[in-house]
């Protein structure tokens, strides 16, 4: 442990955090500054509330040490900034009862005890030494609201906008009508605004931090240390121009905006898996900084994750316009991709992702069908690990990569993919007795059995049908009788649901049902109807039919 983090966590309040000399640095290339109305009008409220509640938790702040009294700000940097522009707002405040002689000998002082929370100003200059640096993006913006205490009305970005909306924001509300109420306000905030400070070595220790976190269930950014490491890694040599730093900040960004976070992490993963050796989401940040050292590797990770991005994009979204795009030659993958949609089955996406970049659009389909039905039978049906999958799945997208495997019937064939395949009996058998939770799971079971009914030969959009149970949810005494003890434990199995175009037969007698299922036109429904009664063994041997009927519906033929 002791190699892992400089100090434990200790919580400080911010007050604490700019104490004693402190400055605390946004790396060059972290994220630029996004807090928008919705969250200072929260953080207005937290405040606000510390005179009922006497403190108000802020979060972790993740930092990496440079010496003694100087930081990198790895996470939290929104939080410091709106928090010094806070401060800075009920400085101005004061400021302008000094200008109007209003108590002005003891208001400077206020002003200057407040000031040492922002910074020192050179005196021979006026400019302020603050002890938040901010990126470069940020920073010019904020030490000219820091020096003037006031927005000097210039065209800006849309980032340094919301940096002078935030101290707008504060400025126009009421600290207090003295001196001695505003500074008040302002340090009883201060003082009672509670960090849980981290700090860590190096980058690689802070992205361990960002995993426990997570794991723990507090978000923490890891697009941003990334991003932080690409970059320094591209500009070590600093001579990169200031059109060349834009450029790649464009491509981070509109990377970003594309999948957003949660995304783009998974972009990351699977991208990286796909081309390199398979590695665990806890091992991922320290194989690519051992994997990209130079700033050509690092410039052609940054252009292979840009031209991924919207590959990437699509993939978690079947309906994208980029699938109707090529002449309609991608237009089969949506109903796949749907169905990995449904079912949240994201490990395919390894394999998608170069097969897209390798394979003729014919090809991907087909590879994309293969991976689709292995994902109904090993992972809804069978309900297997998938960690073996995921370490399976980047050995074919490797073999992929490096071109290897050109064709999809080299991936249906290869050793990976059929050990992963569950067999026809295997599948059949775990059909036979599959239940869902049909209240929670409407949706996939009806896709579930639109499929077979499709196979059966009737097109069906389970979109637009209703999930009937033969057996009623929530039975009566009729059927009670039907199934006896066991009545509790057949609602949701499979065998036990049929779809239909309405959802009004309720906890109707069987032999009124099947009357209403012979009309209906459902295949499964038709099927059903030809029982005589509905009890425990008509419903097994429903379903031990209905799971041969899957075994046809999902198969890849190895014949």
């Amino acid at each position: 442990m002791s190699n892992f983090m400089l100090m434990a966590p200790a919580n400080q309040t911010f007050a604490e955090l700019l104490s004693n000399g402190v400055k605390y640095k946004v790396p060059r290339f972290q994220r630029d500054y996004s807090w928008e109305q919705g969250q200072l009008e929260d953080l207005w409220n937290d405040i606000l509330s510390l005179k009922e509640e006497g403190s108000h938790y802020m979060g972790y702040i993740v930092l990496q040490q440079q010496n003694d009294h100087e930081f990198d700000v790895i996470d939290g940097q929104q939080r410091l900034v709106t928090l010094s522009l806070f401060v800075l707002a009920a400085m101005c405040q004061i400021k302008n009862l000094i200008d109007q002689n209003q108590d002005a000998k003891n208001n400077q002082e206020r002003y200057d005890e407040l000031a040492r929370l922002i910074g020192s100003k050179d005196i021979a200059t006026l400019r302020s030494s603050n002890k938040l640096v901010l990126n470069r993006n940020n920073n010019a913006n904020y030490k000219d609201i820091s020096s003037n205490l006031k927005i000097i009305q210039q065209r800006v970005t849309t980032t340094n906008k919301l940096l002078q909306k935030t101290f707008e924001f504060f400025n126009n509300k009421n600290f207090g009508s003295t001196g001695e109420l505003i500074a008040s306000f302002v340090l009883n905030s201060a003082t009672h605004l509670l960090f849980t400070k981290i700090v860590v070595q190096d980058n690689f220790n802070a992205y361990k931090v960002f995993e426990t976190l997570n794991a723990r269930g507090v978000q923490l950014s890891t697009p941003d240390l990334l991003k932080n490491y690409i970059f320094s890694i591209v500009t070590q040599d600093d001579n990169v121009p200031n059109e060349a730093l834009d450029d790649l900040d464009e491509r981070w960004a509109n990377v970003l905006s594309q999948l957003g976070e949660t995304n783009f992490t998974d972009l990351v993963r699977y991208q990286y898996n796909g081309t390199q050796s398979h590695v665990t989401k806890r091992d991922l940040f320290k194989a690519i900084r051992n994997t990209y050292q130079t700033p050509q590797q690092a410039s052609k990770y940054l252009t292979d994750l840009s031209e991924a991005a919207p590959i990437f994009s699509a993939l978690s979204q079947p309906h994208d316009e980029w699938w109707q795009s090529s002449s309609g030659q991608y237009k089969e993958a949506v109903h796949y991709l749907d169905g990995l949609e449904l079912f949240g089955i994201k490990q395919p996406w390894v394999i998608l992702l170069v097969a897209y970049q390798k394979f003729t659009p014919e090809e991907f389909i087909k590879v994309l069908k293969y991976i689709y039905i292995l994902s109904l039978r090993y992972n809804v049906i069978s309900n297997k690990s998938p960690n073996e999958q995921e370490n399976a799945y980047s050995k074919i997208a490797q073999q992929i990569s490096n071109e290897s495997y050109k064709r999809a019937s080299h991936v249906k064939n290869c050793e990976e993919f059929k050990n992963l395949y569950p067999n026809d009996e295997e599948f059949q058998n775990s059909f036979a007795y599959q239940k869902m939770p049909s209240r929670r799971s409407s949706k996939k079971i009806r896709y579930l059995l639109s499929e077979i009914e499709k196979y059966l030969g009737r097109n069906t959009n389970y979109l637009e049908c209703k999930l009937e149970h033969i057996c009623p949810y929530e039975p009566d005494q009729h059927w009670n009788a039907a199934f006896g003890d066991g009545v509790n434990d057949v609602a949701d199995r499979l065998g036990n649901l049929v779809l239909l175009n309405s959802d009004d037969l309720g906890r109707a007698e069987f032999k009124v049902k099947k009357e209403s299922y012979i009309k209906s036109g459902f295949k499964l429904a038709g099927k059903v109807a030809q029982c005589e009664s509905w009890n425990l063994r008509d419903l097994n041997n429903y379903q031990a039919w209905l799971a041969e009927q899957a075994v046809l519906t999902w198969r890849i033929d190895y014949s």
